[in-house]
């Protein structure tokens, strides 16, 4: 992969990984699934999420299948942990079964999924001590806003938290107000999911645009291409698109070719309007 994000622990990882979101739920699906999140790490999309919760750990099994034959060292390897099972009476135990319905022996990164009742600092301390113990590689949170970041910053060892991973795309741009611009100050890196949207209203209104269809002409390329490309222009965001379609996989991998310009990014700004900030955001 041409683009590729630098975690603050010097791991460099693609910006474009496979997200599983749904997938693995479906008996009839499988075969197809397997295949698009191989074909996936054939294309350069080797950094694949998941999480315990995605179909009660189904979606972690259908990646144990798929990458069985694989490098495992030539994976990064991502799951998220409840916040039901954030604590020191259950991480661990989590951990160990998302391991064991990937069939691999350690994480390359381990999300709190979102905020629960457990203490912060509790779960920080029970991250870090999947850290030692070999289990996981280094760890992140998912779905937390500015205020929980700025709690998470004033924890022990809370600094060592690389990604926040969070909705992200061309029509929803609010993160860019006040969080994203914290995290990038604070060398925490963008993990967006959803980078081409939901389905519905938005996603096909993003995907009737006339401006993103123009930028795609220009360019020779997909809409969806062009949004990835957007997603990951700056370097420091890594986009997780899920697809079960092999050809939609390589699809969503040919972004990696596709070098927006400035023109490019006025004219999405000058239709998906960014937040109104105190100061500019230099993420382009």
């Amino acid at each position: 992969m041409n683009n590729t994000v630098k975690l603050k622990n010097g791991v460099v990882v693609p910006a474009l990984g496979q997200g599983t979101w749904y997938l693995g739920e479906s008996k009839a699906k499988r075969k197809d699934e397997i295949e698009a999140i191989q074909t996936g790490i054939d294309l350069g999309m080797t950094l694949i999420d998941t999480a315990e919760m995605y179909g009660s750990g189904r979606s972690e099994e259908l990646v144990g299948e798929a990458i069985k034959d694989f490098d495992r060292e030539k994976l990064f390897l991502v799951s998220k942990v409840l916040p039901s099972n954030a604590n020191r009476a259950n991480m661990r135990r989590a951990c160990e079964n998302s391991i064991k319905r990937m069939k691999v022996s350690y994480l390359d990164l381990y999300l709190y999924h979102w905020r629960g009742s457990t203490p912060l600092r509790e779960t920080v301390e029970c991250l870090e001590e999947l850290v030692k113990e070999g289990l996981i590689k280094s760890w992140g949170v998912s779905n937390f806003d500015i205020d929980d970041m700025e709690e998470l910053y004033n924890i022990p060892n809370g600094k060592n938290c690389m990604v926040n991973q969070v909705l992200y795309h061309t029509g929803s741009r609010g993160i860019e107000y006040s969080l994203l611009p914290w995290m990038i100050e604070n060398d925490v890196n963008l993990m967006s999911y959803c980078p081409l949207a939901q389905a519905g209203s938005l996603r096909r209104g993003l995907f009737n645009s006339e401006v993103l269809k123009k930028i795609a002409k220009k360019h020779e390329c997909d809409i969806t291409q062009v949004m990835l490309a957007w997603n990951i222009r700056n370097g420091k965001t890594i986009a997780i698109p899920r697809t079960g379609n092999k050809s939609h996989t390589i699809l969503n991998a040919g972004a990696d070719k596709i070098l927006l310009d400035e023109d490019d990014f006025k004219a999405i700004d000058s239709v998906f309007t960014p937040p109104t900030r105190k100061e500019p955001l230099d993420i382009q």
